[in-house]
Order: structure tokens, then sequence, then C-alpha cells
């Protein structure tokens, strides 16, 4: 089997919240930002979809308990930075639009990352899911 495209769908507890954290950090939107039920954005020069659905709508497909990112991790998405420069900026950008930096490069262990080839900051939007903004140093990946 070979198909023809893969996306994410997640759950929110706040649409519009989520519409504003994204938009504001530049993703290009994949639906009318009027939707109630859902966030969606289209991601990186491969067009990677994610979809945000309001917790209630995604509970109903999910066919289960829906994650509590409160007490542990459901999925880490990683974004690939053009430098270090870059990296910096979305730190504070994610910081503007009221995410969690939860790993600064310029402040936590930068030395131990440097050594091992890569510079990364980690980040939770307003929800808790995760993602990752990686510059590999050695562009050995």
């Amino acid at each position: 089997m070979q198909p023809k495209k893969i996306w994410a769908n997640l759950a929110v507890n706040n649409v519009e919240e989520t519409w504003d954290f994204y938009l504001k950090l530049g993703f290009t939107p994949n639906c009318s930002p009027d939707t109630k039920e859902l966030a969606s954005f289209i991601i990186g020069k491969d067009n990677f979809v994610i979809h945000f659905f309001e917790k209630k709508r995604f509970k109903v497909t999910a066919e289960g308990e829906i994650a509590d990112l409160s007490k542990g991790n459901e999925i880490m998405f990683t974004l690939s930075a053009e430098n270090k420069q870059e990296v910096n900026k979305w730190v504070e950008e994610v910081k503007k639009t009221g995410g969690k930096i939860l790993f600064d490069p310029k402040k936590d262990q930068k030395k131990m990352y440097e050594e091992n080839g890569y510079y990364v900051c980690v980040f939770a939007d307003p929800d808790g899911h995760k993602f990752n903004v990686f510059y590999n140093i050695n562009k050995k990946l």
C-alpha cells in the first residue's frame, strides 16, 4: 500500500485560540479561520497538514480517550531551520504568541547539543502539543 498523503489530527481546548497562535507564527491556513470545530494548517514545503479539532469533536472520531498532555507526551513534531538565528527567532515568536518554551538553546545545556551537532528549541502550543525546531550544525542529516 502506498498512501498518497499523511497528516496529523490533534485535539484542542479552544479552536479560536489555536487559530490565533498558529496564524501569529506564520502557519498557512488550510481552511477558513471562521471554522468553529477545526483549525487546519499547511506546514513546510511538502505541505504537511495538521488538523486541530475541538476536543468534543475529536473524541467522537478518535474511538477512545484523549491524551492528557500535562501527564505525558502524545507526539513531537520537528520543524527544520536554516540556521541558529532562525531557531532563536522561533523561541522569541513562540514566547510572544503565548506558547511555552520547554528548551531554549541559549539557556539550556547549549554546549551539550552543539557537541552532538545540532541546535534545537522545544516548545508547546497552548494545549501542550510539542514541537522542536531543529538546525543540524554539521548538515549530516
